[in-house]
């Protein structure tokens, strides 16, 4: 398979930095998948009001409400074919914000040529699809930017609720490490969650098998 990103980013893959595109270029047969772990240096959220929106997400491994500095992580990506065929990487991150608290931020991720996106389906039931426009930065890094997002069924989100999120990952040569920054941002409202830190990775040798616990829900054979 061909991976997600190389699909997406054409001959323009070529232009982040090695790191990153081993990382990016898990596909199943060279590496099976990429696990991440390091430290947010901080995970932060909007005003009061966004607290019950944060705390919902929860209910599906989308988004959480607690915030913090110095918070271990965990990313792991898994590559796989879904049901459709389509090659698929596991976006699932892992965050100790408290000593006996996790919390998990969980998407899978398939390119659509047609309209030339990576579609991000968020959570365990993937029931949010949303239309990601990625790029290089160059500089060797990674952008990704949110569009269009559909709720299963083909009802659009409405833009009262919509969530932009930016995401930028590159690699420290002095630091030899990932970094990563996240940002979710309302039009209306303003900031309303997001975290930045390092992580190491290491690679899982292609032809292991996928952990039952990274997939979503209509994946999971268990």
């Amino acid at each position: 398979m061909t991976s997600v990103f190389q699909q997406a980013l054409g001959d323009d893959f070529d232009r982040l930095h090695p790191e990153l595109q081993r990382r990016l270029g898990v596909d199943g047969e060279r590496d099976q998948g990429c696990v991440g772990m390091g430290t947010m240096d901080r995970v932060w959220r909007g005003g009061a009001f966004t607290a019950p929106f944060l705390h919902a997400g929860t209910l599906r491994h989308i988004l959480f409400p607690e915030t913090g500095a110095n918070i271990p992580f965990t990313i792991e990506n898994y590559a796989y074919p879904d049901t459709y065929g389509r090659p698929t990487l596991t976006f699932v991150r892992t965050f100790q914000v408290r000593p006996h608290r996790r919390r998990r931020f969980d998407a899978t991720m398939v390119y659509h040529p047609g309209r030339n996106v990576v579609v991000d389906y968020l959570g365990t039931t993937q029931h949010l699809a949303v239309d990601l426009d990625v790029s290089t930065d160059g500089q060797g890094g990674l952008r990704i930017r949110s569009g269009a997002q559909v709720f299963r069924g083909g009802l659009r989100c409405p833009r009262l609720v919509l969530g932009d999120a930016e995401v930028r990952e590159s690699w420290d040569d002095a630091a030899g490490c990932f970094r990563i920054r996240v940002t979710v941002t309302n039009r209306r409202f303003g900031p309303l969650f997001g975290y930045h830190g390092t992580f190491r990775a290491s690679y899982v040798r292609a032809g292991s098998p996928v952990p039952a616990a990274v997939l979503p829900l209509r994946e999971n054979p268990a």
